[in-house]
């Protein structure tokens, strides 16, 4: 059997954007308590990396003044959001006109052991301890080792193509 194969495709910024909007992803805030007030952003990959040890990492922009938070507080917690909360990713997601810190006027938060922000009612809150940072391209990887969670009642909120299900 032959094989073709076709060129590869140019890819920019924003087709990118479109192949990776082709998984479905769990909604998160990436958060983190700066020596200003908190920070934090709506995170398309933050996923588990290790059971053995329990580490996480997430996708950061390093434009993202979270990325500066993350580095400063040694910490940072994965608030998934639930279905209810599409509204705080919108807010996150840097769609709104609240900015910095006084994006955490729009929801109840607590911390857990790390000190980190985490979101009163998310579907699901993990509580990590910086280990590592990873940069490639206009990304840091952000590794850290999970020191606290609480699993939520809510259903989550999916990403998907660009909206939310």
């Amino acid at each position: 059997m032959s094989q073709v194969t076709a060129p590869e495709r140019l890819i920019d910024v924003r087709t990118f954007w479109q192949a990776i909007g082709l998984r479905a992803v769990g909604s998160a805030i990436v958060t983190a308590e700066a020596t200003d007030g908190p920070r934090g952003f709506l995170a398309l990959s933050a996923t588990h990396l290790s059971a053995d040890p329990p580490l996480l990492m997430v996708s950061v922009d390093k434009k993202t003044s979270a990325l500066e938070a993350i580095l400063a507080a040694k910490h940072f917690a994965i608030n998934y959001l639930g279905i209810d909360q599409a509204d705080i990713a919108v807010t996150f997601g840097g769609k709104g006109e609240l900015k910095g810190a006084d994006r955490f006027t729009t929801a109840e938060w607590t911390t857990l052991a790390t000190g980190a922000p985490t979101l009163v009612g998310a579907s699901g809150v993990l509580d990590c301890r910086l280990e590592e940072v990873i940069e490639r391209g206009n990304t840091a990887i952000v590794i850290g080792r999970l020191a606290d969670f609480v699993a939520g009642e809510a259903a989550p909120l999916v990403s998907y193509r660009g909206g939310t299900l």
